[in-house]
């Protein structure tokens, strides 16, 4: 589901099967008016009113027509209704200058919604994104704390406020600790991403962040720290090093010590490495066990160790003669979980030998070849790096190369093209062992 990121938009654009919307005949495209006598300015204040038992529900119909329904209901039911925007407010942009900034380093002519940033804290509720809380007014906090909006991400990045208003270029950036304190007190859960810039915000500065974050847990869920990523179009920003296999080590041996104090103190880590500084460092992804749950798995922390588990454990569980016929098959990922698919392409093979997995290792030469993340392939990259080559009847690739709610590549070819152009099916696999497998062997 994308969000309308230009305009307000309270329209009604699906009704729910057997939900009380449904009951009371609201139809798509009426518009949502108010609910108890307020006028709904988004969708965190549209679920925090609709939660009580009894509400008066104002609509204005397609034909012009204003109905106030009474509805009396359970506490939290849902009424069943979706808008056309899905925050029905214009999505607040960020007004930051981050010097890490990927969306910065995008290159000219891509769609239009690629170029947004948001820094919406609704936006972190519903869908998971990260805000950097910069351009909260009072109002703004208020709101989160009074409709319970928990919980939400925070690109922290570090807690030293004069190198975050560095990093971050905005004069507001050195106030987030205090934010989070107010947050923390009214209970709300956060969790936190530090992108970690080498000479910038590692080392002493990292231990610091991290210990300053983990005053306020258990409100501080969580702080996952993932590398920076640099394209070939950084054009007039400033310099930044990436990560080597030396610095990569250095910064998990300070993690490891830290997460080693905080599981004393607290039971928990509270502070992950992404799958990409194992990886960079030439170095063993830690256990299952160790990411205690995987809480933050969207940010690409514990990844490799929660899929290639789920693997192993699907094919101990099938038979050796589950009826999987004869047949060639390729697999197109980037460099960072090329030697992890490979391994479980193998594994495979091994037990169902009829099976042959070709693995493309796909440079990013859309990006640039620092940027080595299977999310952050094009079907270009894939097309001209498979040509000529093996793919057998069918391509698989991960789902998180493709728009979340459209199948269409970040250079706008979709996957019904890439299948044409391609002479191949082209199959997406969620990050999910299950699945993947399921989806070669069938």
């Amino acid at each position: 589901m994308e969000v309308n990121v230009k305009n307000s938009n309270n329209i009604i654009s699906r009704i729910y099967p057997g939900s009380i919307a449904e009951e009371l005949e609201i139809e798509v495209g009426d518009l949502l008016i108010s609910v108890n006598g307020e006028k709904v300015k988004d969708i965190i204040q549209y679920r925090f009113l609709t939660d009580d038992e009894y509400i008066e529900l104002e609509i204005q119909t397609k034909s012009g027509e204003r109905v106030v329904y009474e509805i009396e209901k359970d506490y939290d039911e849902e009424l069943g209704l979706e808008f056309t925007n899905p925050i029905i407010d214009k999505a607040k942009s960020c007004r930051n200058k981050c010097m890490f900034c990927f969306i910065d380093q995008l290159p000219k002519g891509m769609r239009e919604t690629l170029y947004f940033k948001d820094d919406d804290s609704r936006l972190s509720f519903l869908q998971g994104n990260f805000v950097t809380l910069t351009n909260m007014s009072e109002q703004d906090i208020e709101d989160i704390i009074r409709y319970r909006i928990s919980p939400i991400n925070i690109s922290v990045h570090t807690t030293n406020p004069e190198l975050r208003q560095r990093m971050i270029t905005n004069r507001f950036a050195g106030k987030l600790y205090s934010i989070m304190e107010r947050l923390a007190e009214a209970g709300i859960t956060m969790n936190c991403q530090i992108v970690l810039c080498p000479g910038v915000n590692d080392g002493k500065e990292l231990e610091r962040t991290i210990t300053d974050l983990s005053n306020l847990y258990p409100n501080v869920n969580s702080v996952a720290i993932v590398p920076v990523g640099v394209t070939r179009y950084r054009d007039h920003l400033p310099h930044l090093e990436i990560f080597n296999e030396k610095t990569a080590n250095e910064a998990l041996d300070l993690v490891e010590g830290l997460q080693e104090k905080c599981l004393e103190k607290f039971g928990s880590r509270f502070a992950f490495m992404s799958d990409e500084f194992y990886i960079i460092a030439n170095r063993e992804i830690p256990d299952y066990d160790s990411y205690e749950g995987f809480l933050q798995f969207e940010d690409g922390v514990g990844m490799i160790r929660k899929l290639g588990t789920e693997i192993e454990n699907y094919l101990a569980e099938l038979p050796d003669d589950y009826d999987v016929r004869e047949k060639t098959v390729s697999i197109a990922t980037g460099k960072s979980a090329y030697e992890f698919i490979n391994s479980m392409a193998e594994i495979i093979m091994k037990k169902f030998p009829q099976v042959k997995i070709n693995v493309y290792r796909i440079v990013n030469e859309f990006w640039g070849e620092t940027i080595t993340v299977s999310g952050l392939i094009t079907a270009q990259d894939i097309i001209k790096q498979t040509e000529g080559k093996e793919r057998g009847e069918t391509l698989y690739i991960t789902r998180s190369m493709l728009k979340a709610d459209e199948l269409i590549f970040l250079d706008d070819v979709t996957l019904e093209q890439l299948e044409e152009i391609l002479g191949n099916e082209v199959v997406p696999c969620e990050n999910e062992g299950h699945d993947f497998v399921d989806k070669i062997l069938k």
